[in-house]
């Protein structure tokens, strides 16, 4: 079996050195390097091409969500997972907007980083469950204050069964051989999605996915 390589970028070296303490206890999984600031995590993750980048968000140099974007645009298999101290949406939507595919709470790392790896290598979504009650709250507040009404409720079975996918970080392609759908089918559900709950990209979709309880 492959390793599911891994590397880990933070300029703390106790919270990198515990973060590969528990990545390593996985017989199946490997740190293949470190990076203590941005600008070398970018340099490493492209020459090395780990299956998961695990960035702090605070980095020197060039901070977590910068780097992020230039990983994903350069080399969009490498599957990145942020690790941050702040619960504030504005930062989480900024990680999502640059690529990321899960967002995990430095407080709550020693319970949930082995669940968020597992999430993100296998391409699908991770945030900390108390991230998730914050962006849930945080919307459940602007409905209230808008009155607006959750349009989740008018989306069909299949549109419903495409937003969790898609999500979940899968492509067109992935979407349409999962529901036995041609890709262009899937790409007028995603259109009709975007439409009927008012968000104008991905980022968007996948807060909005957060928020309702479509992935954790």
């Amino acid at each position: 079996m492959a390793k599911l390589t891994i590397l880990l970028g933070d300029d703390h070296t106790l919270v990198r050195q515990g973060i590969r303490k528990i990545l390593e206890e996985r017989q199946t999984w490997t740190v293949v390097d470190e990076a203590c600031d941005g600008r070398e995590a970018v340099r490493k993750a492209l020459e090395l091409q780990p299956d998961v980048a695990i960035l702090d968000i605070g980095m020197p140099l060039l901070n977590g969500i910068e780097a992020t974007r230039q990983i994903v645009r350069r080399a969009p298999n490498i599957r990145v997972l942020i690790l941050s101290m702040h619960t504030d949406e504005a930062y989480i939507v900024q990680a999502l907007q640059a690529g990321a595919r899960g967002y995990l709470l430095k407080e709550s790392a020693d319970v949930d980083l082995v669940h968020a790896v597992t999430a993100v290598s296998s391409d699908k979504s991770f945030f900390s469950p108390s991230v998730a009650t914050v962006v849930l709250d945080d919307y459940v507040r602007h409905l209230t204050e808008k009155g607006v009404v959750d349009r989740y409720e008018s989306l069909s079975e299949r549109e419903r069964e495409v937003l969790q996918l898609v999500a979940e970080g899968r492509s067109n392609k992935e979407v349409a051989d999962l529901l036995c759908l041609s890709p262009a089918t899937v790409e007028t559900h995603r259109a009709h999605i975007l439409q009927k709950l008012d968000v104008h990209n991905t980022a968007e979709l996948v807060l909005y996915a957060v928020r309702r309880g479509v992935i954790s």
